[in-house]
Formats: structure tokens, sequence, C-alpha cells
């Protein structure tokens, strides 16, 4: 019986074409910031897609930042200032929340 030679097509997920709406971006951010709150990279990259979501160019502008240092700033290498990021979320819409540990 001859082998079938059906090949699978994969493509790669991108979590910011599921970022419709507001609440949808914070539930996001929210469920990184609870869930690995000590993954500062991955927290700077859950920004990253939300502003992708939302539009680089859009989110850069309502910042007061270029295009390309918002990219290396929410890049998995970035480094953020903490004044970068609450630009960024406050262009975002979003806010960081605080609670008793």
């Amino acid at each position: 019986m001859p082998k079938s030679s059906k090949s699978t097509k994969t493509v790669a997920y991108d979590v910011s074409e599921q970022l419709r709406t507001p609440e949808e971006m914070a539930a996001y951010l929210d469920a990184w910031l609870t869930e690995a709150p000590d993954d500062i990279a991955g927290i700077a990259r859950a920004l990253g897609d939300i502003a992708r979501a939302k539009g680089m160019a859009l989110v850069a502008k309502e910042a007061g930042l270029s295009r390309e240092s918002l990219y290396k700033a929410l890049s998995e290498n970035g480094n953020p200032s903490f004044a970068t990021i609450m630009k960024v979320t406050k262009a975002l819409g979003v806010r960081l929340h605080a609670g008793a540990a």
C-alpha cells in the first residue's frame, strides 16, 4: 500500500491578531502580570503584541516615540524604561494595577 503524501501546512501564530477589543488587550496584559510577574521580557513582549494589534505606528505616535524605538523597546531583547512603559500603556489605553501581594 503506497504511503500517503499528505503534508500539513503550518502557519505562525500571532497573538496580536486575536486582540481585537480594549478588554481583550487588557485581559492579555493582566494575565501576563498575574501569571508571570517576574518575566519582564515577557511582559514587554505582551505590550508589543498589544501595540501590534492596535497599530505600532499609531501607538508610537501617541506615546511620543519613533516606531523603531518602540519596536526595539518592546522586543525580546529590549529593556524599556519605566517611563517608556507608562507612555506605552497610556497610548494603548490600558492601566497597570497594584494589589497587595
